[in-house]
């Protein structure tokens, strides 16, 4: 059986894959949720939910920092990954061995684009199905959020989401224009003077990578004093799998409060 991935590098399996390794939080949790329970074998530290996955599947290491040997020793016939999650030359290193599936996520449509290829790939089709199903026409229901600013997701340095990102799709997509020009990288570092002259008039805070808290807030609000600053759950704007199901009530939540 041949399949394709979001990189358009042809894989080959000789039968639908009985021991499977992610390497993405979000992709661990699809898997999870398309009832892979026994063929799931390896997982990475920050693959946090469910908490039964978290607890039950042995940990290859970070996303960015795998143990290949845990892997070889797991002895997987299918590696799912991510371009922007992983390293590439453990990507490299890894294609070597194993048959690799990766994903390549910039939009919602890229990543239901991805819940339909895994659900082939794994022979879950009905499952992705339904999940995808269950987040396409939800998303026709955003409420709009009519302001401009900047979404944080790194302190020392400041880094911000650009507009060519998921999450950039996703603040577009809820109304929230983004200050950050469509020349600027994925997610530029920005220093103070640079988010002062960008006059941003609502920061969101994300809670992932970097755990943000209320001191941040404080920290933001004394240097911008006229920009609403908030914290938000970074899960809901960049988990790209099965997650996304929960997104747009919580964006719905969020902007009745803003």
């Amino acid at each position: 059986m041949q399949f394709t991935d979001q990189l358009n590098n042809t894989i080959e399996l000789k039968s639908f894959p009985n021991r499977i390794i992610s390497l993405v939080p979000s992709q661990s949790e699809l898997l999870w949720d398309l009832g892979l329970r026994e063929e799931l074998v390896g997982i990475t530290k920050f693959c946090i939910h469910p908490q039964e996955m978290f607890k039950s599947i042995e940990r290859v290491g970070g996303t960015k920092t795998l143990n290949i040997e845990k892997i070889r020793a797991l002895q997987p016939d299918l590696i799912i990954g991510n371009k922007e999650e992983n390293e590439q030359s453990q990507i490299l290193e890894l294609q070597k061995e194993f048959t690799v599936w990766m994903s390549d996520i910039y939009t919602l449509e890229d990543s239901l684009s991805m819940i339909e290829k895994i659900g082939v790939l794994v022979n879950k089709v009905e499952a992705a199905n339904v999940i995808k199903n269950n987040i396409q026409p939800s998303f026709l229901n955003l409420r709009q959020l009519n302001k401009n600013g900047l979404y944080f997701i790194w302190r020392e340095p400041f880094m911000a989401a650009g507009k060519a990102t998921f999450i950039g799709d996703i603040l577009k997509r809820i109304g929230f224009e983004n200050k950050l020009s469509n020349e600027q990288a994925r997610y530029p570092e920005l220093n103070i003077d640079e988010i002062k002259l960008l006059n941003p008039e609502l920061i969101l805070l994300s809670s992932e990578p970097y755990p943000f808290k209320a001191n941040h807030i404080k920290e933001l609000q004394d240097i911008l004093p006229h920009s609403k600053i908030v914290l938000v759950d970074g899960e809901l704007f960049s988990w790209y799998g099965s997650r996304l199901q929960k997104s747009v009530a919580y964006f719905n939540e969020l902007i009745s409060l803003l």
